[in-house]
């Protein structure tokens, strides 16, 4: 895996392109071609599912009085335009009257979407037609408990629908395994008293809360069980390519096509190393992943297993809307590069879970390997001297985070010319591994 000179990252909308040494290892999985008939798969999936009858005997068989749709926010590239149609033509041709469908954007606990976004995510005709709302885990009119040992508390519009469908994303993700399937439910439908458990210390401090990994992963566990015991009555979930093509389509019964799914993507994006390197660089993932520092830290993990002890990563990411939420931004401003206290804090109150804190103990896995003066991240996105206060290094110098991070490989290159590099240019929509 010999890499090119130059070589394109996902980075925001654009792209950004940087100039390698010869010899760089490029790490990116095999990737998959687009379906040459994106609705033709997309409905020859919704008749012949995983694990259960088409969607449309499903529903003549139940005879639903209420529907709702999960999607994800906007933080996730899911072609819903392309999803939504012909599962809502299937609706209707089973007689269920427009007013009785809902379609719901699984925020977990991000921010509301806005109208803009809205509008991006379904597109005018949906927007005009359906009912369209978010999930709301702050608002606790808007949540039902359905568990009490655990505590689950869910979107009551989710929880007291007839029928309910579940869309998303399957990719790698940094602990639960891989996205789609039950995270559809938890962490997108639910409340953050639930999410203690799904983004609790101990269960972060687990080692199989990691890429690609499901059997034993506490995480993904978790989850599993929170949309089990709420449950899912049909998922439709998608792969995509890097160019954000169709790559597959997974519909049926929860559990079964979701472990269809991530068997497709695990063999599409991963990529074995052997010998860690002396620098990575990665990026965030682009548009819309990579439009905050709290989702930039997925990409700084999934590269992880690419970096020798002690070694260093640049990492490039757009970060459009800033740091993240309020809380976050706090957390990181409290204990800045004092990374060991904020363990010690977590980990002495292990019952409680406040707010993104999960992202940081993330990042404390690249901490513990490298250090926060070898974590470098250009951005355009957020002020140097914000950045400077967190536990990382930003890029320095003169002209745009491009023309930063290409300084700071150069300079890298010319006091180490005999340093092993690798680029991860797809961040993290790739699953690297160690072997």
């Amino acid at each position: 895996m010999v890499g090119q000179q130059t070589i394109s990252m996902l980075y925001g909308s654009d792209g950004l392109t940087l100039r390698f040494p010869h010899g760089v290892t490029l790490l990116r999985g095999t990737d998959a071609p687009p379906l040459p008939d994106p609705q033709g798969s997309l409905r020859e999936a919704l008749e012949r599912p995983y694990g259960c009858p088409p969607l449309r005997e499903v529903l003549h068989r139940r005879k639903p009085g209420t529907v709702v749709i999960t999607i994800s926010d906007i933080t996730r590239p899911v072609p819903n335009r392309l999803l939504l149609p012909p599962i809502l033509e299937i609706l209707h041709g089973a007689g269920i009257p427009r007013e009785s469908v809902a379609i719901l954007i699984g925020t977990g606990m991000h921010r509301p979407s806005t109208p803009e976004e809205r509008q991006y995510l379904v597109g005018s005709e949906v927007l005009e037609r359906y009912r369209v709302v978010d999930h709301r885990a702050d608002a606790a009119d808007s949540l039902v408990s359905v568990s009490e040992s655990p505590p689950v508390r869910v979107c009551r519009l989710f929880a007291e629908a007839d029928f309910r469908i579940v869309t998303g994303l399957i990719e790698p993700h940094f602990m639960a395994g891989f996205s789609g399937g039950r995270k559809g439910v938890c962490p997108a439908l639910v409340d953050l008293r639930t999410i203690e458990r799904f983004h609790g210390v101990r269960t972060l401090d687990d080692p199989r809360a990691e890429n690609g990994v499901l059997a034993g992963n506490p995480c993904h566990e978790v989850a599993l069980s929170v949309a089990r015991r709420v449950g899912v009555d049909f998922l439709c979930n998608v792969a995509i390519t890097r160019e954000r093509g169709l790559a597959g389509v997974y519909c049926g019964e929860l559990e079964a096509a979701h472990e269809a799914g991530c068997r497709d993507v695990a063999a599409w994006t991963a990529v074995a190393v052997p010998v860690p390197f002396d620098l990575v660089v990665t990026c965030g993932g682009g548009y819309p992943l990579d439009q905050t520092l709290y989702q930039t830290v997925k990409g700084m993990c999934t590269a992880l297993p690419a970096i020798r002890p002690g070694g260093a990563l640049l990492q490039v990411s757009h970060c459009g809307e800033g740091v993240g939420s309020a809380e976050y931004r706090k957390l990181l401003a409290t204990y800045g590069k004092d990374w060991q206290r904020f363990l010690r804090d977590i980990r002495s109150r292990a019952g409680e879970t406040r707010l993104d804190q999960w992202e940081l103990q993330m990042q404390c896995r690249v901490l513990e390997r490298i250090g926060w003066r070898n974590l470098h991240l250009a951005t355009d996105g957020i002020d140097p001297a914000e950045l400077d206060r967190f536990a990382l290094s930003p890029v320095g110098g003169d002209g745009d985070a491009r023309a930063r991070a290409q300084g700071f490989l150069d300079g890298f290159s010319a006091v180490r010319p005999g340093a092993r590099l690798a680029v991860i240019p797809d961040g993290p929509y790739t699953l690297v591994t160690a072997t």
